[in-house]
């Protein structure tokens, strides 16, 4: 212990000086109250029942005037009376007056919320209640140290209050540590910060006369300007007033009572209280305080757009019980930009100068909304709700020039045609008042809420609840094949493992027998390993497999058969230990069979070899270049010869790189940067060029091309597919009417990931007979879905094989 420590460790046991050395032995010796980085918050039940986060972590603050370099720093963690501490070391630095996340273990929620971008990741499994966490300078100095809960050992002053899985121990202004854990935290709803969510500045910039706050009067106006940050941001005001027109966990949100007249300049502001706030809605406050622009968490959290906040407020109660602000009603006050995110190519729309239209670009027009109260008149549900967050992409019932799909949702029609009115209602304010929507169900007269930021999308939350009337919406039964028919289908079953409850085999299977009507050929993708996610070096599917096969008899459905090619152990991306691949289920009786050419391992290439009638494989099952970089963490294409009726045909089952790490549609980078394009570019080169070679042996070839490309009909992805000239495919689901070309619905965009794709020979009408393709719509738009994915089936006369 440092010769002359300058703050004090307390020991749980109070009196004996035995009790209080047994203490410091459980944990490291203490310096000063920290001048520099201090604890800002400590969250563990991250991902446990009930939680809020799905991971848990520790926030640090930098309250000093200098960037702090913390390598061979460290965070040390102990259990409430543990002796053993578990570390994280630390790398990069933290900016004056910024916060520094440091991610620990994740919990087995699948549902809770992902933490902001960490800035250092460790494993650490806190505890949910009572703990202690320590940061460790270089020299092995405790800088800060927290403790808090029942029975923990150690602590500064007095130990904070104890948390639960929805909660953590925060301090209730990053700016002060007084060596007191009692005094200096508070518990509450968690708010993890990262480096990038902004500074909370320490220095006072105008300390005003004594006993009043200082800085300038603003309006609510001034406060949020004509852009997507604020002119203020960093200064302090005072003299903001306005009435509370909502209340959440961690502050309040008000709107002016003296609005000005640009429409361009919201009159709403969030008050981050960081604790529940004692105000109540309908009082009219006076407000002091810095103003701050949040990044909020998700998609990355470094694309998302900043939200313009007041913090470390004085509030004074100047009335209650004031009429609240007549809500501006979208869709009939003001017309949102229906399918124009932003016009132009400004880079980061957050950078000063950049244009600022909300008559133009629906980013803008939501920004000139933020925190204000509106509504929406008759709203439309363009998706289902997601029932684990409680949100709902929703458009105005007025919505009128976008491609509007027959059964209620919204089309993504190109790039330059995105759904940019659509808002996610919202209902974490109104828990329980909202009901549960299906794509193109609608909530009758106004809904009323807030406009806020969260997760790349603008969102609606709800001050109160609504009534829903339904849309009508069923699940769709496709048209059986004749006998002179054959049925070829895709179907991405969402990470199908033996562990799934007998439920989802069991609907899955009603879906292909009497949605898809049993097709002769099925392409599968997202079957996982005989042991799901655990990582156990197992890659095996038969388990998986026949739990499916066994569960379409039983629904009454034919025998299949299943054929695939097990990956190499965590080589093709997807859920880690999960191992998906994709499968060939076809049906083992009648005219069809399959052309078995075993052998074929993670990394051998089947090729092609002979020609005309003779064209065949050298493994089926088999894969397409496997050790082509273009596959890197990615599920390689599986190929198979069937011989229908005495004809060969060839099917190749995909399922692409995901779209992780592109920009979103409505974040700060405009236009959006979408660099998962060149995976999938690259693996429809290869694709492309395997069925080259199967056109150049036997131009009369019949090859199907389908599965989850994970890319649009108007992609590149897919317009290399296609490829051009007389061996062109067709990419079925561009035969389409425009608003019929959906597959999968996200965040209101019906939009196409799924594809098939014919070779030349199977477009022909022959005979007055030709192929019938279908999109069966029986998941994405649905909240009760068994995967996230449209399956889709064509229907291959005989008369246009040869």
């Amino acid at each position: 212990m440092p010769s002359s420590p300058l703050f004090r460790i307390a020991a749980a046991a109070s009196g004996a000086s035995i009790a209080f050395s047994v203490a410091l032995a459980m944990a490291p010796s203490a310096q000063a109250a920290s001048t520099s980085v201090v604890i800002s918050e400590a969250y563990g039940g991250g991902g446990n029942s009930g939680a809020t986060y799905k991971s848990d972590f520790v926030e640090l603050y930098n309250l000093s005037n200098t960037t702090v370099d913390l390598t061979g720093w460290k965070v040390q963690y102990w259990s409430a009376a543990g002796a053993t501490p578990q570390s994280t070391p630390l790398t990069g630095s933290v900016a004056p007056g910024t916060s520094f996340l440091v991610k620990e273990a994740d919990g087995a929620s699948t549902t809770a919320t992902p933490l902001p971008t960490p800035d250092v990741i460790g494993t650490i499994a806190m505890s949910g209640t009572a703990a202690r966490v320590a940061i460790v300078n270089p020299a092995g100095e405790v800088v800060d140290l927290v403790g808090w809960g029942s029975g923990v050992a150690t602590f500064e002053g007095g130990p904070a209050a104890g948390t639960t899985n929805a909660t953590s121990v925060a301090r209730i202004s990053p700016c002060t540590d007084t060596d007191n854990n009692a005094k200096d935290f508070t518990v509450g709803a968690p708010t993890p910060r990262n480096s990038a969510a902004g500074p909370q500045d320490c220095t006072p910039t105008d300390p005003g006369d004594p006993g009043e706050p200082g800085g300038q009067s603003a309006t609510v106006a001034q406060i949020q300007g004509a852009s997507h940050t604020s002119p203020l941001v960093g200064k302090d005001v005072k003299d903001v007033e306005g009435i509370v027109t909502a209340t959440k966990s961690t502050g309040f949100w008000i709107q002016s009572t003296t609005p000005d007249d640009d429409p361009a300049t919201s009159e709403g502001l969030f008050v981050f209280t960081r604790t529940a706030p004692t105000v109540h809605v309908s009082d009219k406050v006076k407000l002091a305080g810095k103003v701050a622009e949040f990044r909020p968490g998700g998609s990355g959290g470094t694309t998302n757009l900043t939200t313009t906040e007041l913090d470390s407020p004085t509030i004074e109660v100047v009335a209650s019980g004031q009429p609240l602000p007549t809500p501006v009603v979208i869709g009939v006050d003001r017309i949102a930009p229906q399918q124009t995110v932003f016009d132009g190519n400004p880079g980061n729309v957050e950078t000063p100068g950049t244009p600022f239209d909300p008559t133009r670009n629906a980013l803008d027009f939501d920004e000139s909304l933020e925190g204000m109260r509106v509504a929406l008149k008759d709203a439309r549900a363009v998706g289902p709700t997601a029932t684990a967050y409680g949100e709902t992409p929703v458009v105005p019932g007025q919505n009128v020039s976008a491609i509007n799909s027959p059964r209620g949702g919204v089309v993504y029609g190109s790039y330059n045609t995105p759904n940019s009115m659509r808002l996610i209602l919202n209902d974490s304010l109104v828990k329980g008042q909202l009901p549960t929507a299906q794509t193109g169900d609608t909530y009758p007269g106004l809904t009323v809420g807030i406009i806020d930021y969260a997760f790349a999308n603008y969102n609606l939350y709800a001050t109160q609840g609504n009534q829903l009337k339904s849309g009508g919406l069923t699940r769709e039964v496709t048209t059986a094949q004749s006998g002179n028919e054959l049925a070829v289908a895709t179907f991405n079953v969402e990470n199908l493992a033996p562990s799934d409850p007998a439920t989802k085999y069991a609907r899955l299977a009603g879906q292909i027998v009497t949605n898809l009507k049993s097709p002769d050929i099925l392409a599968l993708e997202e079957i996982q390993d005989n042991s799901g996610a655990t990582n156990d070096g197992v890659t095996d599917s038969t388990v998986t497999s026949d739990k499916l096969i066994a569960a379409i008899k039983a629904a009454g459905g034919p025998s299949y058969e299943a054929k695939w090619v097990n990956p190499a152990n965590g080589t093709d991306g997807g859920q880690p230990g999960g191992n998906i691949r994709q499968v060939f289920l076809y049906r083992s009786a009648g005219d069809l069979s399959f052309v078995d050419k075993p052998g074929a391992t993670a990394t051998t290439a089947t090729d092609v070899v002979g020609t005309g009638g003779n064209t065949s494989l050298t493994f089926s099952p088999g894969r397409i270049d496997p050790t082509n970089g273009a596959w890197a963490s990615s599920r390689k294409p599986l190929v198979g010869q069937f011989t229908w009726k005495g004809r060969s045909v060839f099917v190749i089952a995909n399922h692409f790189a995901s779209k992780g790490g592109d920009d979103p549609l409505m974040g700060r980078f405009q236009q959006p940067l979408r660099s998962s394009e060149t995976q999938r570019a690259n693996q429809a080169t290869a694709v492309r060029t395997f069925v080259d070679k199967l056109l150049a042996a036997d131009a009369n070839a019949n090859v199907i091309v389908l599965g989850d490309i994970n890319d649009f009909e108007f992609s590149k992805t897919a317009d290399i597919l296609v490829g051009s000239g007389s061996t062109a495919l067709t990419d079925l689901p561009r035969t389409l009417p425009a608003n019929e070309r959906y597959t999968y619905v996200y965040q209101g965009n019906s939009q196409v990931l799924d594809h098939i794709l014919l070779s030349p020979n199977l477009v022909r009408t022959m005979a007055n007979k030709k192929y019938s393709y279908d999109i069966v719509h029986t998941n994405s738009e649905f909240s009760d879905q068994d995967s996230d994915h449209e399956p889709q089936v064509v229907r291959l006369p005989v008369q246009v094989t040869r």
